[in-house]
């Protein structure tokens, strides 16, 4: 007797996206939204934020302050010496040091913002990249 052969199973294709694909709501709600919404959590991002430039702000100065502030002690020098020191502190010192301080603050304030920034975007929203 001849067997039957039977057919070999149909196959399926499913089409959609792939499940790596797929985006899974956060498992908290994104600080962007916190924010927005002014809630409390929201503010203290903000704060925190203000917090950190301030505080960078005020190095910059205090170390303003502390390296210009000693400039007048040049005065307090023999009278032959005052006058070299004075200028050459004044025309080839103090410039350069007070672009150093704002060179190191404005890196600062930049790496500040960037935190601030990727704390808040959701690393799973492809427009944030």
């Amino acid at each position: 007797m001849a067997e039957q052969q039977q057919p070999p199973p149909r196959r399926e294709v499913v089409t959609g996206v792939p499940r790596a694909a797929r985006r899974r709501p956060p498992a908290h709600a994104p600080a962007r939204s916190e924010i927005s919404e002014q809630t409390t959590l929201g503010a203290t991002y903000v704060r925190a934020l203000m917090r950190s430039q301030l505080r960078a702000a005020l190095g910059a100065v205090a170390l303003l302050v502390l390296v210009l502030g000693l400039l007048p002690l040049g005065f307090l020098l023999p009278r032959a010496a005052a006058g070299t020191v004075v200028w050459v502190a004044l025309g080839l010192v103090a410039y350069p040091v007070m672009w150093l301080i704002a060179r190191w603050y404005v890196t600062r304030a930049e790496r500040n913002e960037a935190d601030f920034t990727g704390l808040v975007t959701d690393p799973a929203d492809p427009a944030a990249r």
